[in-house]
């Protein structure tokens, strides 16, 4: 039975931004060969090999789950493949996938971004064209800023917002994704004009740190995992987390809220497969993926990522996605923006 999952918390307000033009597809395929895949893998996969799309760029937080998936199931599967198609927070790479119809052996790695996306985009592609199959992790962001940065906490943050919104920069992923979410929420806060947030939006989260690195943006946001190698390194200083409470792996940086600014988001991230597939086939891929969430390599990886396990699956899943949407796109309105 599937884990009952309240709303993500903290997603009162949506912050979306006209997105970007296209700015790449980019198709990166690894594969791994390890055992015969179980009669169950067979059953779920039509025989054939599974494939796992990331749609956006390398070194991103989709990209990252698809390849701990990828290893997560050697043992059940013994050979998978994960391929990248970036561009528009995930759009692309969902229109390219909804023309996969009926085929039972491909997965797509999606979220509360491309949920976001498609709001700011008024995209002609929607979550509707696809069949949900898990919600697998959640996870807080985290603010960061260059190391050799003046601004040394949240609070040097917040001044150097008042003083000018505008002259204060972010990095982050696509328009309209969790990381312009969280700026335009911390902006609204401030009691500023979300519509001024100066927003620097990235394919990936590896074009994001390539920003910051470079000293061309003030500040960044992502997803911890994301950013948790170039903290790590000294390369960027973590100076809050967005979600209700502090971060194992960073233990010594404060949440907004406990900073004094009343916003909390918690990123989600799951798998849908294309259209058309038999409610047989969507049962034995939903039982797949559940087995590979029940494995030690799984677990490995939610510790090795700062991932925390958020179960749930078939119906229960595509309920919580269609609530997302309608509060998305309800806060869209309400903005105007």
């Amino acid at each position: 039975m599937a884990q009952q999952r309240r709303p993500v918390a903290g997603l009162t307000r949506v912050l979306p931004y006209a997105v970007a033009a296209v700015l790449a597809v980019v198709v990166v395929v690894v594969s791994v060969t390890r055992s015969e895949p179980s009669e169950a893998a067979q059953e779920a996969l039509g025989g054939k090999q599974l494939k796992i799309m990331a749609p956006a760029d390398p070194g991103g937080g989709w990209d990252s789950t698809a390849r701990e998936m990828q290893s997560s199931l050697q043992d059940i599967l013994g050979r998978t493949e994960v391929y990248n198609v970036g561009g528009a927070g995930g759009t692309i790479g969902l229109s390219n996938f909804r023309n996969l119809e009926g085929q039972p052996n491909q997965l797509m790695v999606m979220g509360l971004v491309m949920v976001g996306a498609i709001a700011a985009n008024d995209s002609s592609v929607t979550l509707d064209e696809v069949t949900p199959i898990a919600e697998l992790t959640t996870e807080s962001l985290v603010v960061v800023v260059p190391a050799d940065s003046d601004i040394q906490t949240i609070d040097d943050l917040v001044t150097s917002l008042e003083q000018d919104l505008g002259s204060v920069s972010w990095a982050g992923g696509s328009a309209g994704g969790a990381e312009q979410i969280l700026a335009g929420l911390v902006a609204q806060d401030l009691e500023q004009d979300p519509a001024d947030v100066n927003y620097i939006a990235h394919a990936g989260g590896g074009e994001a740190i390539a920003t910051l690195l470079s000293g061309s943006a003030t500040a960044g946001i992502s997803g911890v995992s994301e950013f948790l190698p170039q903290i790590e390194s000294g390369a960027l200083r973590a100076i809050a987390v967005s979600g209700t409470e502090p971060v194992e792996a960073l233990p010594d940086t404060p949440t907004l809220q406990e900073s004094g600014i009343d916003v909390e988001l918690t990123n989600w991230r799951g798998v849908v497969a294309p259209p058309g597939i038999t409610e047989s086939e969507r049962q034995a891929l939903v039982d797949l993926v559940t087995d590979m969430t029940g494995s030690e390599a799984w677990d490995e990886a939610l510790a090795r990522q700062g991932w925390t396990s958020e179960i749930l699956t078939g119906d229960d899943f595509e309920e919580f996605l269609d609530q997302e949407v309608t509060r998305v796109d309800e806060v869209v309105a309400e903005l105007g923006i």
